[in-house]
Order: C-alpha cells, then structure tokens, then sequence
C-alpha cells in the first residue's frame, strides 16, 4: 500500500465549490481546526498517562504485600525508561512523519501506547515491567515530535499559539486522569482503564484529514485542498494558502535536507537556539523537583491531605492553568508569558531554598505552599506549554522535522537526566541548595527569553522566518 496515497476519510470530504465572488473572504471556521488539534493531542494524552503512571503504582509495588515486589533501584529504573524510550523514538520521528504522514504516524503510536499497558497489566517480572516503560517511551517520543508539528499545520495564524498549548493541556489532563483513577482503582484496572487513551486516539484521529503542508509536500494536491477545505469551511478562499504551501514545498524541495542545514543560515541557527534553549529551560526550570516535594510542601503547610488528594490538587491547578495558558497566548503574546513564568518561578523557588535553609521555620509553614502553588501556576501558564508550541512555529518547513526530532531528543534527555540525579543531589547538597540552583536556572531563563526569544504572535510561519533571519516581518 502507498503510504502517500489519498485516505478514504479526505476523498469522503464534500466536493469543492466555487469560491465566491466579489465578497470579502472571512477568516475560516474555527471548530474543525479545534477538533482535530484535540484528536492529535489525545496522543499527549496517552503521554500524560504513562508519565503519571509512577506515582500511584510505585508506593504499591514497593510494599511489603506487593505481589510483584520492587526494589528502590528497580523503581528507579522503571521511572527512567520511559525518558529512554522517548529519546529513541523522537529521534526518527521526522523523517517518519516525512516519509509516511503526519496522521499515519501518529496514529500508529496507538499500537505501542497499547501493547505497553497490555505487558503492564499481565506483568510478571520486572522486566516485563522495562520493556513496557520502553515501549510506552518509543510512542511518547514520536508523538512528542508529530503532533505540534501537525497542529500547528492544520491552524490557521490567528488560532495557532491556542491549538499549540494543547499539546501541554492534553498531558496535564492525562496526568490528572491517572492522579485521579489511581486514587480509586487498583494495579491492573488502572492500566486497563488507561488503555482506553490510546484506543480512543486511534477511533477520533483517524477519521480526521492529513496535515495538508503534508499533502502538497508529497504532490497531493486534490487531497490538500480538500483538507484545507475540511479545516477552514466552505467560505474560505483556499487557494491563496494553497498557492503559499505550494511555494513553501518549492523553497523545502530545492536541495535534500540534513542535520547540517539547522545550522547552515542565521535563521535556522536563531531557531535552533531558541527552539532548544526554551526546551532545556523548561526541564531544568524544577517543575520536577517541585512536583517531587509537593506532598512534603504540603505536609510543612501543616496540611493532613492524603497524598493522592495531594497530588489530585496539584494535577487540577496544571490542567487549568495550562488550559488559561492556551486563552491567553493569542491575546497577550508569547514572550511576555515566558518572561513572567521564568522570573516569577525563580522567585518561588529561591524563597522554597530559603524555607528549607531554616532551622525554625515556625510560623512560615504558609510559604512553601504558596510558593509551590504559584510556580505550578506559572509554569502552566509559560514555560510549560509554549517550548511544545513554539518548536511547531520556529524551524522552517525544510527543517522542521530534523529540528523537532533534535529539540524533543534534547528534553527527553534532560527529563531523564533530572529525573535520575535530583535525588542525589538533594542527598549530597541538600533541599535549599537545589532549590537554589534551579532558581538560578530560571533568572537564567528569564534573561535568554528577555534577549534571544522574537515575538511570534499573530505572525504566518514565512514572516516568523522572516523575524529570525533578522529582516522585518
């Protein structure tokens, strides 16, 4: 079978009709772009899920009574995989989705996504355990790099930093839906409820249209304005940005991409750096570090909350917060979020050092959980969703898969590189000097945005090339 053949679903889309005449052209309809931006996120979704999956069941396989018992070592390990297996997969996910589609890619990672819970589920050995964290891990990585490239395809420029955020608001709702199913399901109807994210990614995504950027790269041309037509609503005038992703494919097909042209201009190499500069800031911001400490925030708060209703608390503040992101970042812009996350997270976690510096912190028992509360708000809000949905809207389309496939190789690096060495530094410097690097790491932040990143907002991706390039968009 073809892989670059026309799908049933975009032949199935209603015949074209004339394009009116002499009437201003409105902007397209909006709910079919929301739409399959949701569906394509259900993969992050299933990102969410597994990355979740930890926190519930670890503390159950570590008991004594555990029926698969697990060792702090094997713990570890298990955590760790899947940032393994997200650095595997991301790394020939843009060539894939260049060779085979965006759609079917991310459609195939279903496959993994399931069979990882299925070896979860009937686990008898911890190593069955490992080769689903890898598995789950592999699918994680394309879907990491796929799906804002997708999104930002099918959204048009005035809807495209909100359907971007998605990829962020998706996985905090699957972390939240494994906060909250954990809290009241056992081992195994966890997993098999789980499951049903991947099974309902395949049923939604697969009904909706390729990328058309895509469809006219590969000479689909009948097939790219039908999907544009699907996307944008009968009224729109699809053939202006029909004749601009044309002239996009022309300029990408000019010579054979290679790692070597993310560096071969002033542009792609501005892109390059902001692209993997934003990502290295969000994994080393301390998101991780808070999220670790936040039962024990809450404990110092003087709270008697049950751990899971902890966790719940903290899931629900991300999701709604990642979610107000995905409203604001087309009103108030790119970099101002950015600089208010990055500066107001160092502050939160340079006073976090300072609690926990103290001998007597009588009294101040508010200040953890206020400061723990307000950095996952800001977080949510900046540096959390905008590296997934900028990395969609810096690199040139030539690039663009190469790029995505370095920048989220990179993250998943840091992910698993924090993840393994937090607790050893926390043993060998202790709470408050961690906690002060990472703020250090934030005001870094705050001055690399301040300086190095544009502002994208209400720009098409031509004049955002335009922008880094240096001329004026």
């Amino acid at each position: 079978m073809d892989p670059e053949a026309p799908s049933k679903d975009v032949d199935a889309f209603e015949p074209l009709t004339e394009e009116p005449r002499g009437k201003s052209i409105p902007e397209g309809k909006k709910l079919t772009q929301y739409l399959a931006a949701i569906f394509a996120t259900l993969g992050s979704m299933a990102v969410g899920t597994v990355l979740a999956w930890t926190s519930p069941v670890l503390p159950e396989l570590q008991a004594a009574n555990s029926t698969l018992p697990v060792t702090l070592e094997e713990g570890s390990w298990i955590g760790s995989l899947l940032a393994v297996g997200a650095i595997a997969g991301s790394l020939p996910a843009g060539y894939l989705a260049d060779r085979f589609g965006r759609k079917i890619v991310i459609c195939a990672t279903s496959a993994p996504f399931l069979i990882s819970w299925a070896l979860v589920v009937g686990a008898s050995s911890v190593a069955m355990l490992y080769v689903a964290r890898l598995l789950a891990g592999l699918a994680t990585g394309v879907v990491s790099v796929v799906a804002p490239v997708y999104t930002s395809e099918v959204a048009e420029t005035s809807v495209r930093g909100a359907l971007g955020t998605l990829f962020q608001v998706m996985l905090t709702v699957g972390i939240l839906f494994t906060y909250v199913v954990g809290a009241i399901a056992d081992y195994t109807w966890l997993g098999i409820i789980s499951a049903t994210v991947p099974v309902a990614l395949l049923l939604t995504f697969s009904r909706m249209p390729e990328s058309p950027a895509h469809l006219v790269k590969v000479g689909k041309m009948d097939a790219a304005k039908k999907a544009l037509r699907y996307f944008r609503g009968p009224q729109y005038e699809v053939d202006r940005e029909l004749a601009d992703l044309q002239k996009a494919a022309r300029d990408a097909s000019r010579e054979e991409t290679s790692l070597q042209d993310l560096v071969s201009t002033p542009g792609a190499r501005r892109a390059l750096v902001v692209g993997l500069g934003l990502m290295v800031f969000q994994q080393l911001s301390g998101i991780n570090a808070v999220i670790f400490y936040s039962v024990d925030i809450f404990e110092a708060a003087g709270s008697t909350l049950d751990p899971k209703v902890a966790a719940i608390i903290v899931g629900v503040v991300q999701v709604v917060m990642s979610y107000a992101a995905s409203a604001a970042v087309d009103r108030a812009g790119r970099r101002i979020l950015l600089l208010v996350s990055a500066s107001v997270m160092a502050l939160c976690l340079a006073l976090l050092g300072f609690y926990f510096c103290l001998e007597d912190a009588a009294g101040l028992g508010w200040l953890p959980l206020v400061c723990v509360t307000l950095f996952i708000i800001v977080f949510s809000l900046g540096f959390g969703p905008l590296p997934w949905m900028m990395m969609a809207e810096l690199f040139a389309p030539r690039v663009k898969g190469n790029a995505s496939s370095v920048a989220v190789c990179t993250n998943w690096t840091l992910v698993f590189l924090v993840t393994f060495s937090f607790g050893k530094l926390v043993a060998g410097l202790g709470e408050h000097t961690t906690f002060w690097i990472f703020a250090a790491i934030c005001a870094c932040a705050t001055v690399f945005v301040w300086r190095l990143v544009p502002e994208t907002k209400g720009k098409s991706l031509d004049e955002i090339q335009r922008l880094l390039s240096g001329e004026r968009a």
